[in-house]
């Protein structure tokens, strides 16, 4: 089975359907250290730099000497950041979130059997200007509908399928072939169940892999200063009153949990979500035992990218590259779920069923309390980690 992917990055998605095993036939990617990184890596795979959004399907084909029928999976990750909880949410008022509708119409052009589309979970409540909470998602979906795919949504995160990471995204598994997609059960969990394994931590990761890229974007003497009030596992809160004011200001009256905050990282659990700048005060990454952020090559060793797997381009893009990728095991499982629907293994839909939604995750924790310096004893994971859900709720 083939798949072309679009909006490629520095190919986390693919190596993880790769993995199923479905065949990556070509790439397109906007960025230039990210293609870059693509020809490095896989010096014979077509991969254009390109903007998706100002090219065709058969130009695309061309490019990559391939046919129409040649591609089973369209397969991509349209960027997200406008959609994500961790951002301004703008939706469409932002140029790369009108990017998801320049994958549908990939989509449609080629009609592959199968599409795979990656995003953040924000994207379904995310609303078109001036429209509902749910509008853009409930737009996306009726786009694909309407050209002849059934859609099935998977809310799903790494930490659950093996991942050292804490990382929730959803996942749309689209086909023409009339049947209903089915993600892969959990593998995973802090408490497990019959069958289950226990979650991956970030001592586990570093301690199995070696760091092939010591790439650095450190924390300034400032940032260091203040770090050093922060033991493994801590943030902000960690640190005595008068040093939380001093060095957050006008931030520490705002509410919210702001737990990214000054935050140092534990061996003992899973990575929270891997971000693109690790070095900055309100979402840093602090070695658990040393006083600096994570390398690329931590950062990619969570991410779970294979041995071996190289990075072209400055710190920051090398940052921006592992930080926006999807956890390979997630395309793995994504891979399957697409490969079951080609096999003819899935089964049939009934008539009039073109869209489902399923939530399997639970609502993960990764960190102990800390309140003016000391340490609040409990498990990290509370709130029935070992349970996920499987639900089906209604489009809004």
């Amino acid at each position: 089975m083939r798949s072309l992917s679009l909006f490629s990055g520095a190919m986390g998605l693919d190596l993880g359907l790769e993995a199923a095993g479905i065949e990556t036939v070509g790439c397109v990617e906007f960025d230039r250290a990210a293609v870059d990184t693509i020809r490095l890596n896989r010096p014979n795979l077509p991969a254009l730099h390109d903007d998706i959004s100002s090219i065709s399907a058969a130009h695309i084909l061309k490019e990559c000497g391939l046919k129409q029928r040649d591609i089973d999976i369209v397969a991509g990750g349209p960027p997200c950041q406008a959609f994500s909880v961790i951002g301004k949410r703008r939706g469409l008022e932002d140029g790369r979130g009108k990017l998801v509708f320049e994958f549908q119409r990939i989509v449609h052009e080629i009609m592959p059997k199968v599409f795979v589309m990656e995003n953040v979970r924000g994207l379904h409540s995310m609303a078109i200007t001036g429209g509902e909470k749910g509008s853009l998602y409930a737009e996306l979906i009726k786009g694909f509908n309407e050209i002849g795919y059934a859609v099935d949504t998977f809310f799903v995160n790494a930490v659950n399928y093996g991942a050292p990471q804490i990382r929730e995204r959803v996942i749309l598994v689209g086909n023409r072939l009339g049947l209903k997609a089915r993600f892969p059960r959990p593998t995973h969990s802090d408490k497990p169940i019959s069958g289950q394994k226990r979650f991956v931590t970030l001592g586990d990761a570093l301690s199995r892999r070696k760091d092939s890229d010591k790439t650095l974007m450190d924390f300034s003497p400032r940032k260091k200063k203040y770090l050093s009030y922060v033991p493994a596992g801590g943030n902000w809160r960690s640190m005595p009153l008068e040093i939380q004011k001093e060095s957050m200001g006008k931030t520490w009256y705002l509410k919210g949990g702001r737990s990214a905050y000054w935050r140092r990282l534990s061996f003992d659990s899973p990575c929270p979500t891997i971000v693109t700048m690790p070095n900055h005060a309100s979402t840093s990454m602090c070695h658990p035992d040393e006083l600096r952020a994570l390398t690329v090559g931590e950062c990619a060793i969570i991410q779970q990218f294979p041995r071996g797997w190289r990075f072209s381009g400055s710190p920051m893009e090398r940052y921006k590259q592992v930080g926006n990728a999807v956890p390979v095991i997630l395309g793995k499982m994504a891979g399957k779920a697409a490969l079951e629907l080609l096999q003819g293994k899935a089964e049939k839909r009934e008539v009039g069923d073109m869209h489902s939604i399923e939530h399997i995750r639970p609502h993960v924790r990764t960190r102990q309390y800390f309140k003016n310096g000391e340490v609040f004893a409990g498990s990290p994971y509370q709130n029935n980690q070992n349970r996920y859900e499987n639900l089906a709720i209604e489009l809004i």
